[in-house]
């Protein structure tokens, strides 16, 4: 079946520091080109993704096992699926323009052009166009992780510099000051952190090493607390309390569960079993409750129960404060990300 053009547009990067780009923009011969010299020409590896997986593992063994279908799929693509029309986008690290294009060439190994991006395929970059015109959700897009990728949610957004004519404002092109993908991106941004976070806590702090790092999150917010024996405990994992003895009111009784189901009504109800008159249950979850679990909490003033993303963003919040042994479980760098202007305060 013949594709429609217009739908298939590839991104590329040209490495981590834009070793790649005046080979790339080269004035006489211009192409985009990927690595993976140790495969060797591409063209000796049959239109399959399996021969060129196992290529893979071949040619670069120290592939991490869950990576090797990602990356043995960018020289597949970009031997195999790849035509000659198909439109492309380079995002310019070393002068920050977005360069857009179509591919004009079949496959081509060329090691004596270059040994290290020795796979190419001429293009024609028909336009480049700042970053500053771009919308925010394209620019995104065009900065995945991968070397080579197709741009799918923002394609319209990269080829309308293609039939507009952004010279027309002095060469630059207008810039909405309500773009929507902003939003987009925040969240993009915020799931994949709750993700890692999630991932981080079930694989490294599985079982009882999840009650003491539940304690410490209650001592940054400013409780002091006690983690009950390991049996024996009556369902109470953690004893919070504010003043440094733990006998002043109110105490409170915490249960912990690292899982990702629903915790039922029954188990809420044991935990509250537990909490005496003048005392607070609460129940901690990765997971999250079922609806009878939930109703039985409502008619309850001293019971409370904290779901899974509001532990997250418990965490979140506090990062910067958590000790250095949990900072080490779940690295994460503070950067900053655009927001809307009435969300900035």
């Amino acid at each position: 079946m013949e594709r429609n053009i217009m739908d298939v547009c590839w991104g590329i990067h040209a490495g981590k520091t834009g070793d790649a780009d005046s080979l790339f923009l080269d004035k006489k011969s211009p192409c985009i080109a990927i690595g993976w010299d140790a495969m060797g020409n591409l063209s000796n590896i049959e239109n399959d993704r399996e021969a060129f997986k196992k290529k893979l593992i071949e040619a670069y063994p120290d592939t991490k096992k869950g990576a090797i279908n990602t990356v043995a799929g960018m020289p597949f693509r970009f031997k195999y699926e790849m035509q000659i029309g198909d439109y492309v986008v380079y995002p310019s690290v070393a002068d920050r323009m977005v360069y857009i294009g179509k591919v004009t060439g079949d496959y081509e190994y060329k090691p004596e052009k270059s040994k290290s991006y020795c796979n190419m395929r001429s293009v024609e970059w028909i336009k480049s166009v700042p970053r500053t015109s771009v919308s925010q959700g394209a620019l995104y897009e065009i900065g995945s992780a991968l070397s080579l990728f197709q741009v799918k949610n923002y394609v319209d957004d990269i080829l309308m510099f293609l039939d507009v004519n952004i010279s027309a404002n002095n060469g630059e092109a207008a810039i909405e000051s309500d773009d929507n993908t902003i939003d987009d991106i925040f969240a993009n941004v915020e799931e994949t952190t709750s993700d890692f976070i999630f991932k981080k806590l079930f694989t490294e702090l599985k079982g009882f090493a999840f009650e003491p790092f539940v304690a410490h999150i209650l001592n940054i917010i400013g409780y002091n607390t006690r983690v009950t024996k390991k049996s024996g405990d009556g369902g109470i994992d953690i004893v919070a309390f504010k003043d440094e003895l733990g006998i002043e009111p109110p105490i409170i009784k915490v249960q912990v569960k690292c899982v990702e189901g629903a915790i039922g009504a029954p188990a809420v109800q044991a935990l509250y079993g537990n909490v005496e008159v003048g005392e607070y249950g609460l129940f901690i979850t990765l997971g999250d409750f079922t609806k009878q679990a939930m109703d039985f909490a409502k008619i309850k003033t001293n019971l409370r129960l904290m779901d899974g993303q509001e532990f997250v963003n418990i965490i979140l919040k506090n990062y910067e404060k958590l000790d250095s042994k949990y900072k080490a479980i779940i690295p994460l760098k503070n950067v900053y990300i655009p927001t809307q202007i009435e969300n900035a305060y």
